[in-house]
């Protein structure tokens, strides 16, 4: 059930977040699976003062939480895993981090994760915004390496127009993704939610951090942003969702926006 607003931000502190709260019943399968399989798999780290926080001195060693270093994908919200786990299946190699901030989407991500018996998957339950800068923070003697992808694919679209400066793509949130990648890194977004697909485009185009990976490109007739076109094609790794095809079915178009750090992006220091 989602909370109503003053109790939300009570809850945290006053945070705007990203994400909606909903019900963390796991059921007795998901709590089996998390008793036995959530300590390989999830990441434990320590709490910030408020939901899923993380406390703001913290450091978490990527290395050890996966047992090497490889190449790192991080997937903001994945769900119940759909995409996450067939990447993972396909790049034994890479190691992928997961950052869901509902309980019951952690557990069906280890569940899809056991069930297909894929050893390169770690998930925090953390809100993404605040906790990406701390993960990846720049002022420690080994900081984390810079990902190689970052994957927001249909985030909470926050329709209402008064609570857009919810919705988890925006100026600040940019920057930070640009701290966290490689200089060759991409940043991967999709929505079937036309006016958030037009904010996702403006927010790279006016970023000084960001550079749009195919500027002006499928211009939609709808366009009422900032910019033109600005749209990349359907990326052949990402699968075909039950988000994705909800919205398909709702007869909404599907915008892609692809992204990758401008040279000033090596200047960020994070957190």
């Amino acid at each position: 059930m989602t909370t109503n607003e003053p109790i939300e931000r009570n809850k945290n502190y006053g945070r705007i977040i990203s994400f909606t709260r909903r019900g963390s019943r796991l059921g007795d399968k998901f709590e089996k699976v998390m008793a036995e399989h959530g300590p390989h798999y999830v990441i434990d780290y320590p709490a910030g003062e408020a939901q899923t926080t993380i406390a703001d001195d913290a450091f978490i060693d990527l290395a050890a939480a996966f047992g090497r270093v490889a190449p790192i994908v991080v997937e903001i919200g994945p769900g119940s895993g759909e995409q996450l786990i067939s990447q993972a299946q396909a790049h034994p190699d890479w190691n992928f981090l997961a950052l869901e901030a509902w309980a019951p989407g952690v557990a069906r991500c280890v569940n899809a994760a056991v069930r297909e018996g894929v050893e390169n998957v770690r998930i925090m339950e953390v809100d993404a915004a605040q906790a990406l800068p701390i993960i990846f923070r720049t002022d420690v003697a080994q900081p984390n390496p810079r990902a190689r992808e970052v994957w927001t694919f249909f985030p909470d679209p926050w329709r209402k127009a008064r609570h857009h400066k919810r919705r988890i793509v925006n100026d600040t949130f940019t920057r930070t993704v640009a701290g966290v990648l490689a200089p060759d890194g991409v940043w991967r977004m999709a929505t079937d939610w036309d006016n958030y697909a037009w904010q996702m485009r403006d927010v790279i185009e006016r970023s000084q951090w960001m550079t749009n990976m195919h500027p002006g490109a499928n211009p939609d007739p709808h366009d009422d942003g900032d910019f033109v076109g600005g749209f990349a094609p359907r990326w052949d790794g990402r699968i075909m969702t039950r988000f994705e095809q909800r919205g398909i079915d709702a007869g909404r178009t599907i915008h892609d926006v692809c992204a990758t750090p401008s040279s000033e992006a090596q200047t960020i220091t994070l957190p």
